[in-house]
């Protein structure tokens, strides 16, 4: 038996798909259906981050979302315009400020950037990361939910994988927030162009890792 989908959204239409919900909204951003993206333009000092290290709260990232429930595998491809040191797009799955996660590159300007994962449980952050120095790459993200952990991938071609990281979330809830996600820490006007959303069901031939 065969994944089903649940959403798909290719970004094709004058409209983002109506089951798609905002999260601290960007003051730009542009559908283009002749391209199949959308542009999402960060606003000034905007992450997500929790206490961990650097001793600060963050939770005013752009992040346009799916609501539901259970097990799922969401997926992506996104190409990121830096400008400034963190600047990051990718995806994210959120049950509140304090329990999520989210996966992407994190621009460095003078050095590699980070492909990684920032985990964040009863209200402290981690990031896990590993140097990446293709910062023009366009990039496939996936996180595959089930029964509550969460294995996180990406791809530059859309069929090979790799596994960034596994990891658990302490649940809170029985509604998760899953979707595209995109913040600029240390300044602003980073351009994130994602090509797609999708959001499918899995069952037990799924492979996960």
């Amino acid at each position: 038996m065969s994944d089903s989908i649940i959403l798909i959204d290719e970004f094709n239409n004058t409209e983002i798909d109506k089951n798609l919900e905002w999260y601290s909204p960007p003051k730009e951003w542009e559908l283009n259906p002749e391209r199949s993206n959308l542009m999402i333009k960060t606003d000034k000092q905007t992450d997500f981050w929790q206490k961990t290290h650097y001793g600060f709260q963050a939770d005013n990232g752009h992040f346009l979302y799916y609501e539901l429930h259970g097990d799922f595998r969401l997926t992506t491809k996104v190409k990121s315009k830096p400008k400034n040191r963190y600047d990051q797009a990718g995806l994210m799955v959120r049950f509140s400020n304090n329990t999520w996660l989210k996966t992407s590159v994190e621009y460095i300007p003078d050095g590699h950037s980070k492909l990684g994962v920032v985990v964040t449980n009863q209200g402290y952050s981690d990031w896990s990361s590993q140097e990446f120095s293709e910062d023009d790459t366009s990039l496939f993200y996936r996180i595959t939910r089930r029964e509550n952990n969460y294995y996180v991938d990406y791809s530059l071609d859309g069929t090979s994988w790799s596994q960034i990281r596994m990891t658990h979330l302490v649940e809170e809830t029985d509604n998760i927030k899953v979707g595209i996600y995109a913040c600029s820490p240390q300044g602003e006007g980073c351009e994130a162009e994602f090509d797609f959303i999708k959001i499918e069901n899995i069952n037990n031939d799924t492979k996960v890792y």
